[in-house]
């Protein structure tokens, strides 16, 4: 039986966590009608940045920057791997003004040694007057002709429920909306959750201790935590600009081997998708190593504190052979970073349930989204058959956008 004052905490954080609505996918409108007469779809330009980036900020998307766009659309690595069209997006227009934007960034894959070509939405958003005609942009993202497989992987209800309305699919991968986490600074986290409930600040403090005692009564009795082992390994803590030539060989190798669809990675891709303009979020690599041999790793985004929550998330875990001492290893050395850092949570998402069952090994607390975050719809037939079967994906936050923004 769970202490009932960290279950409460824990609730908190799970009800809040998992109950965000992105503005563009509630499909709630305004009173006053909308003459659909007078709204057209267009390609987004470099020239609508200052309206896009606008409208976004006011409807909760997030900053931008013009440097982040080129980043995106004109410096991406899958441009010139797939030779695909570089599509910023779409934008919703009444009478020539920007109501709605929905965002497509080109993606490599592969599969069986080919190469696919991905687009993956992002910064959806779309006036409240306006929200009804939604589907107009998301038509015209999935009739790029050139894109082999379209990607939603930070789907709201609201989006998902579109998606699955023009036949895209929830990811098959078991257990992909459930995000495991451990506790790792049980007072700031405690003081965390009640302030985003709303609590001030010296009741958070007051109650806050309450709290981390009993959280730290729970990971006592329950081990929460990845237990270190016996290293064969040796473990190494990497910037993105050491990684080199070893990983290199690993993910031709495990490209060469996967009977699943992998994102392209390398240490080209690895610097553009993890080195956002302006960007507060720090990037570790955490290597395995026999000898000389890379065996494994893990990628560890550190992220600011946002409602007073500060987390460090698993963005990319791979291991030559799966092998549970490796990923034990692996585990236990990104919860100590994680810590170092001054992170209140460490949080996986995703993965093969192969590698969720050697983590499920730590105990940790777990939240639900309210639906699957990851749709997907394939061009080819016989591509979107195969990929309903779970063990095509090895899908994670590396994938589509979840990861890339700064």
């Amino acid at each position: 039986m769970q202490n009932p004052l960290t279950e409460a905490l824990l609730k908190r954080i799970r009800s809040r966590t998992g109950s965000d609505d992105t503005p563009a996918a509630n499909g709630s409108k305004e009173s006053f009608p909308v003459d659909p007469k007078s709204l057209s779809v267009r390609e987004a330009q470099f020239s609508d940045f200052e309206a896009i980036h606008s409208m976004n900020k006011r409807l909760g998307q997030g900053a931008d920057s013009e440097e982040n766009w080129n980043r995106l659309w004109r410096d991406n690595p899958a441009i010139r791997e797939t030779n695909a069209q570089a599509r910023i997006g779409w934008v919703l227009e009444d009478a020539g003004k920007i109501t709605g934007f929905l965002g497509s960034i080109p993606l490599a894959y592969r599969l069986h040694g080919q190469v696919i070509s991905a687009a993956a939405t992002c910064r959806f958003a779309v006036e409240p007057s306006y929200r009804g005609f939604t589907h107009m942009l998301v038509n015209s993202f999935f009739r790029q002709k050139d894109v082999d497989l379209f990607l939603n992987t930070t789907a709201t209800v609201g989006a998902g429920k579109m998606m699955a309305a023009l036949r895209a699919l929830p990811v098959p991968q078991a257990d992909y909306g459930r995000v495991l986490f451990w506790v790792l600074h049980p007072g700031k986290f405690a003081q965390a959750v009640l302030r985003r409930a709303g609590m001030p600040l010296g009741l958070s403090r007051i109650a806050g201790i309450g709290g981390a005692l009993a959280i730290r009564g729970d990971i006592a009795v329950r081990s929460r935590k990845a237990k270190k082992v016996a290293r064969r390994f040796e473990l190494r803590e990497l910037n993105l600009e050491e990684v080199g030539s070893d990983f290199s060989a690993f993910w031709q190798e495990r490209a060469k081997r996967a009977e699943y669809l992998f994102a392209q990675r390398s240490p080209e891709v690895l610097a553009w998708h993890f080195n956002a303009p302006s960007s507060q979020k720090k990037t570790k690599v955490i290597a395995g190593y026999t000898g000389s041999k890379l065996e494994g790793y893990i990628i560890l985004r550190h992220e600011p504190a946002k409602e007073y929550l500060r987390r460090s998330v698993i963005a990319d875990l791979m291991t030559a052979t799966d092998e549970p001492e490796l990923i034990t290893s692996l585990l236990s050395a990104a919860h100590d970073c994680s810590k170092q850092f001054g992170s209140h949570v460490l949080e996986l998402l995703g993965y093969p349930k192969r590698i969720r069952e050697v983590c499920l090994l730590a105990r940790p607390y777990w939240r639900d989204y309210p639906a699957c975050p990851y749709y997907f719809k394939a061009r080819d037939r016989a591509l979107q058959q195969r990929l309903q079967s779970e063990s095509a994906w090895y899908a994670c936050p590396y994938d589509g956008d979840t990861t890339l923004w700064p």
